[in-house]
Parts: C-alpha cells; structure tokens; sequence
C-alpha cells in the first residue's frame, strides 16, 4: 500500500543532546533509524534546517519551515514536549500535522516511546490514526498605542515578576469588563494544552482539549479568594501592569518580552489550530493516568 503521507519531514531536538546521537536499541542513531524506515516505507523525507546543522552525515534535503510548510505533508518530530511546542507553533498556521516520538520526560503531546517508533508509525503512514486539534492563544504586548510584542502559545501565555522583586500587581478585564486587581507572583493564562503544564503546578484545573475553554491561574496570588478561574475560549483577556518591578510576559515559556509599568498584555485565541496524530486507540485520559501515575497499585 501507498503510505498517506508521501512527503515527510523529520525535526529533531536540537537545544540539548542531539537525536541522532543517541541510538535505538539495536545501537543505530535516532534519526537515521527513522529516515531509513520511512523511505523503506516508500515516503520522501527532508530534514529540518536546524537539525540538519547538526547532523552532517545525511542525505536528505534540508528545508526550513516555510519549506517544510509548502512542501510536506507531516512533520515527525523527536524530542519532548517542548521541541512539539516550538515547532506546533510555527507549523499551525500553515496546517502540517505533527507526530510526536518522545525522547523527553513527561511525553503529554509526544506520545510514542521510541522502543516503539516503527510499530507505531507503520499503520500511521496508512492512515490509521487518531487526530488531535489544539487550540493556540495569540498573544500581543501593548505599550500605548504601539504592539511591541507579537507571538503564539500552544501551552500558555505568562506574566511573572521579577527575580529581585516582590509581588505584581494586574488589572485584568474581559472582554471590555473589569475583573479583579490582582496582585500575585505572576498571572498563567493557559489553553487545555496547557493545563497540564505550569497552571497544573499552580494550582489549576485539567481541562479536556476537546473543551472551548481556557485557564486564568494566578501564581501565589496575594488574596487567598483569588482562585483560578476557566473562561470560554472566545474572550480577549486583557491584563495591564500596574504595579510591580522588572515582570515579563513568557510565551510558552521559549519566548520572551520585558514588561514596563502601564503596559497591556491582550490574548485571545489564534484562528489557528495545532494538529497532533496519534496511533490508534489513543485516549487523553489514559495519557493523564500514566504520565500522572494516577491509580499506582491498581487494576
């Protein structure tokens, strides 16, 4: 049979220990293992531009994202969530699914070990996969009236204070009406993604991806009544800095911009979608049960 997906393109980890310098159980390195099983399959594969920097001996063509984008019919990517995040991001807007195989810790969103990268790709490539939408939070930084900061999160949008400073304070209004001043370590506006994430640290929900919704948690806030709080996903969030040294606005946590007194933080949801497949049979709730370790001991 024909694989689904004739033209892929394999990303891999590229801020810490190379993928294709660790090795698969039969002792051949990650990503050369699954270049050589896709093209056994039949498929046409390129190789991401930053992961091709560090792997020199390939013989794939290298793309960037934008070729990727225009190219590709899915991107496999190794690594752990964070490498699916940055490259979710920037794949969602152009609609490539993405394939997580995870070399990281947790796996919430790259959920196919790499003991079992083949057996889990295979019927894949047919077609035979369950398909995942996220939802993504555009998030802009306004300083009178000037945008100084544009981005997109998959996880989560965040207003921390400073490393020397003491609490932030916030005013936070939705959709036009004010809400609360707050005044806390910091304020997590988070997707369902996101949940299980730094707002599941702070004392968040576990929101279902499926549901329109998202997050707002604050971060040890200074009134204990100021409790997180789950908003339906069509609202814009506005939050301004009114008090409080030195505080950021961090975009799943891989981007960053410094905030001044009086500057508007406004977030809404993106138009675009995340799209993650997974081997058939996946279920979120089975995924919370073991990257959770809920029910140990039990049936």
């Amino acid at each position: 049979m024909q694989p689904q997906f004739s033209h892929i393109a394999v990303i891999g980890k590229s801020h810490t220990s190379s993928s294709h310098a660790a090795s698969t159980a039969t002792g051949q390195p990650i990503l050369t293992s699954l270049v050589d099983f896709l093209q056994r399959q039949g498929c046409h594969v390129v190789i991401e531009k930053e992961t091709a920097a560090q792997w020199e001996n390939h013989a794939c063509p290298v793309m960037d994202v934008a070729g990727i984008a225009q190219h590709c019919d899915v991107a496999l990517v190794v690594g752990g969530d964070g490498t699916m995040l940055g490259f979710g991001r920037q794949l969602a807007p152009h609609g490539i699914p993405l394939i997580g195989i995870n070399q990281g810790r947790l796996g919430f969103i790259t959920d196919i070990p790499l003991d079992q990268m083949e057996a889990a790709l295979e019927p894949m490539l047919l077609g035979q996969y369950e398909e995942d939408h996220r939802i993504l939070l555009h998030a802009q930084v306004w300083r009178g009236p000037d945008c100084v900061f544009d981005a997109l999160a998959l996880n989560d949008v965040v207003i921390n204070r400073g490393a020397s400073s003491g609490m932030v304070e916030m005013r936070v209004s939705v959709d036009g009406h004010f809400v609360a001043n707050q005044r806390a370590d910091g304020l997590i506006i988070s997707t369902p993604t996101g949940s299980t994430a730094y707002a599941l640290s702070a004392g968040g929900p576990l929101l279902q991806p499926a549901l329109g919704g998202l997050v707002m948690v604050p971060i040890a806030p200074h009134t204990f009544s100021n409790r997180p709080l789950v908003l339906a996903d069509l609202v814009e969030i506005s939050i301004e800095l009114v008090g409080g040294r030195d505080a950021s606005a961090n975009f799943d946590m891989q981007s960053m911009a410094s905030l001044q007194m009086g500057d508007r933080l406004v977030v809404r949801k993106s138009p675009h979608h995340a799209v993650f497949l997974h081997p058939t049979g996946w279920n979120y709730f089975d995924t919370l049960r073991h990257k959770l370790h809920w029910n140990e001991g039990g049936s």
